[in-house]
């Protein structure tokens, strides 16, 4: 009998792509174990072992940049540019090379979330490529104008190519896909109790009092910490490392743990705009105050969508970095909706994974 084999590629920008990833891997194990699973991705061994707790074989490649960063709202335009006109220039090369591996190693089938030549990689080696994400890159770099006209086009093309979209809430139509399923929300489950939590970490505060400030893979370059002093009632937890020891402060180091594990504990998470961030709090019900992030397409989609189905604030970045926190006390606005999202996101993804190989 031959292996099942399963390639996961996730594109190369921040962490979201890889915790949504690393959840649905997750919950394909969880159903077919002896499934082998290689996840191809440049973000590191350390985060995907925080979600999934089955084997898997880690390969560290990347096909795409996403978009060159500081931080997690700062990006550079110009760097990005060149290094996808690199990827441009270098493509039959990178294409040539993974179909070797793919080939040598027997894959079945191919997932991504969201490298756009992996359904050119896929096609010429005539393995099935499944798509899985709330936008392609091609919508993201369109926005940016002209220069980048030439190249949001070809990966338009190239995302042509796939067999099927699993098509995430808060998402842009995504028309360059030929086949679409729409899906619920993705998105990491809490691991531990409670009970647990507050023992190991002395969290003493009501829920009600305890925020979660969570701004991604790469955080954010100014943070006024100095501002959590005027409310001693209050409780933060974070996981920048680099944060100031404060009495109100919970740092949390160890990658065992994630900020969707502490999301019960909160009463409103503080975030930029960001899908898996907003994903795990949509599913546990959890309040969100977001800052916005100008001049990338997919804010709007994901601000709109909390605006609809959850508790919610936004504040600009000004307040953010010069305010004196006021929203911390403010009252929340109330969805605009009645609606839910359906919260099965995984479930689907992965019971249509595992079909596919049981047929």
């Amino acid at each position: 009998m031959t292996q099942s084999i399963l390639y996961f590629a996730i594109t190369s920008h921040g962490f979201g792509h890889a915790v949504r990833s690393a959840s649905i891997i997750a919950k394909i194990k969880e159903i077919y174990p002896d499934l082998t699973v290689i996840v191809t991705t440049t973000a590191p061994r350390w985060l995907l072992d925080s979600y999934i707790k089955a084997d898997f074989i880690h390969r560290p490649r990347s096909f795409d940049i996403g978009v060159i960063q500081s931080d997690s709202l700062t990006m550079d335009k110009e760097a990005t540019l060149y290094q996808l006109q690199q990827i441009f220039k270098k493509q039959n090369s990178i294409i040539a090379s993974e179909i070797n591996y793919l080939k040598t190693n027997q894959v079945n089938l191919i997932l991504g979330d969201i490298p756009f030549l992996l359904p050119v990689i896929a096609k010429k080696a005539n393995i099935p490529c499944r798509m899985i994400s709330n936008f392609g890159w091609d919508f993201i770099y369109k926005n940016w104008g002209e220069n980048f006209t030439e190249i949001s086009d070809w990966i338009s093309n190239c995302y042509q190519q796939s067999d099927l979209l699993f098509r995430l809430p808060m998402s842009e139509k995504m028309s360059a896909f030929p086949n679409i399923k729409d899906v619920g929300l993705t998105g990491g489950d809490p691991f531990y109790s409670e009970t647990i939590l507050r023992e190991k970490f002395n969290l003493k505060i009501s829920q009600e009092n305890t925020v979660l400030l969570t701004f991604g893979g790469l955080g954010l370059n100014k943070i006024p910490y100095h501002n959590l002093q005027q409310f001693p009632h209050y409780q933060f937890i974070t996981f920048d490392p680099q944060a100031p020891d404060l009495p109100n402060l919970v740092k949390i180091t160890d990658y065992n743990y994630r900020p969707v594990d502490f999301m019960p504990l909160c009463g409103k998470v503080i975030s930029k705009p960001g899908y898996s961030t907003f994903a795990e709090a949509l599913k546990l019900d959890l309040p969100i105050i977001s800052l916005t992030r100008e001049n990338f397409a997919e804010a709007p989609l994901l601000l709109n969508a909390i605006q609809d189905y959850s508790q919610h604030l936004i504040i600009s970045p000004e307040e953010f970095e010069l305010g004196n926190w006021d929203f911390i006390t403010q009252k929340l606005e109330k969805p605009r909706t009645n609606l839910k999202l359906d919260k099965n996101g995984n479930e689907t993804i992965a019971q249509s994974v595992v079909k596919y190989f049981k047929n």
